[in-house]
């Protein structure tokens, strides 16, 4: 009987590959990874599926996206982004909110800047025609970013103000993200382009080995003009937020006009976004202005992502809570936020302060209105009230603490704002822009969700939300 010994070599081999595969994931896993339950996920499905696993972890495991920006800080010129001038304005640490103004400051970098004025605008009806008049008056440089930038009629519109601006002789950026503006087709960018307007599209790439990007978006709505006149908050660029002209879906919409020196760190921050996706580094006064007092308006920018700036606006946001002494407002289109801003959230509630947390009642999103459902039990219990608007939907991103702190741009209340997308949000200490803000906030409180209102929902419709709350991190 003759003993065939290449059966048993196959199985030892694939023995030995099976165990460098796991070891080696499993040893980066436990390095780099922070959460505890990813890590633990990630190292059983290489354990299970040694093979696939390893290739699904290369692929979407790996932050890539923090390599670069390390990357790219340690290449850049030291000098480009300069720090803004320090407000002489000294009443916020002197408060309530001199623990937040302190935090913030170190977790940014950046220092908070008096002298802003800062203009609400709602709706593209009342943001837009300012947008626009902004880039037909610019004579020195327009930066622009977009989550969304249709290519419809308002869009259009813009594509030819930008060409425009960009024949006359205005050094035009402008920078989509490679999902929200289009991943096969993105009309905006070939339509730039093919003019001569330097366009970029954010973690935009056809090749399968660079698929883990496509979850890591930017999300980020800028515009800056000369280095003056800045625009930030929730808004895309699409005919759906043209609400007064009824679109099939309508989109309501909260934007900022800005002046004064809040305004240069909005123009760095959108020029390190360049700089990320282009590797062109901006310079020189045309982007980045000194300025003069313009408001009343304390304020700072925060900008977060999964690169250096991990986190910032939820910590921002958790300090914020924390310091709350008679009210938490908070408005946001998805609520589906992690444990920790869940547990402030209650636990300012059981401390006798008022909670409102407003959200559509129905969302452009099924799935995150289902996950939001099973999710939200826990605040109500707490005494937190939740609050439904009515539609249109509204894409507003608003927080106020007390009447006297704001906390306003793109970032929603999501996992996946608060940990993957690349957001900003400013972060305003002024009185009566917040209490502007909270009065808006308190007029779309259209009705309120009860527990009733939970528990009539009947068992396959509980069963579809749970199991929509599993999948919280990706929705």
């Amino acid at each position: 009987m003759t003993f065939d010994i290449l059966p048993h070599l196959s199985l030892v081999t694939v023995t030995i590959i099976r165990f460098v595969l796991v070891t080696s994931v499993a040893l980066h896993i436990l390095l780099t990874k922070r959460n505890t339950s990813s890590a633990i996920g990630w190292i059983g499905i290489c354990v299970l599926m040694p093979a696939l696993g390893t290739v699904l972890y290369v692929m979407f495991g790996i932050n890539r996206v923090r390599r670069l920006a390390k990357k790219l800080v340690s290449g850049r010129s030291s000098h480009r982004f300069e720090e803004s001038h320090s407000s002489s304005w000294n009443r916020e640490l002197d408060g309530q909110f001199a623990p937040l103004a302190m935090m913030v400051g170190k977790l940014t970098s950046r220092p908070l800047v008096g002298g802003n004025k800062i203009v609400p605008l709602h709706d593209g009806d009342g943001g837009y025609p300012f947008m626009l008049k902004a880039i037909e008056e610019a004579e020195q440089s327009i930066l622009l970013c977009s989550y969304i930038f249709r290519n419809d009629q308002i869009g259009g519109l813009f594509i030819e103000k930008l060409i425009a601006a960009q024949k006359r002789g205005v050094q035009v950026r402008v920078l989509v993200d490679g999902i929200g503006s289009g991943y096969f087709l993105s009309p905006v960018y070939r339509r730039l382009r093919r003019a001569g307007v330097p366009c970029g599209r954010f973690m935009h790439s056809m090749l399968p080995w660079r698929m883990p990007f496509i979850n890591l978006r930017n999300h980020r709505k800028i515009l800056v003009v000369d280095g003056k006149t800045g625009f930030m908050g929730g808004l895309n660029i699409a005919d759906e937020n043209l609400v007064s002209r009824k679109p099939p879906h309508p989109v309501s919409d909260t934007h900022f006009m800005l002046e004064g020196p809040v305004v240069k760190q909005l123009a760095e921050a959108i020029a390190w976004d360049w700089y990320f996706v282009t590797q062109e580094t901006l310079e020189g006064d045309i982007y980045f202005k000194e300025h003069t007092s313009t408001g009343e308006s304390v304020a700072r920018i925060v900008t977060a992502g999964p690169d250096t700036d991990l986190e910032k606006i939820e910590y921002t946001m958790l300090q914020a809570i924390t310091l709350a002494r008679r009210q938490v407002r908070l408005m946001t289109p998805y609520f589906l936020p992690g444990s920790r801003v869940m547990s402030e959230l209650a636990l300012a509630a059981l401390r006798g302060v008022q909670v409102d947390v407003v959200i559509p009642r129905c969302s452009n999103h099924p799935p995150l209105d289902w996950a939001c459902s099973a999710n939200i039990a826990p605040l109500l219990n707490a005494g937190v009230r939740v609050w439904l608007v009515n539609p249109p939907f509204n894409h507003s991103k608003l927080m106020v603490v007390d009447r006297a702190w704001s906390f306003v741009g793109s970032s929603n209340l999501d996992i996946r704002s608060l940990r993957l997308n690349f957001e900003i949000n400013m972060e305003t200490y002024d009185v009566l822009m917040a209490e502007m803000l909270d009065d808006f906030i308190c007029h779309h409180r259209n009705r309120r969700l009860t527990h009733h209102d939970l528990d009539k929902r009947n068992k396959l419709i509980q069963i579809r939300d749970a199991a929509a709350r599993l999948f919280m991190p990706y929705l």
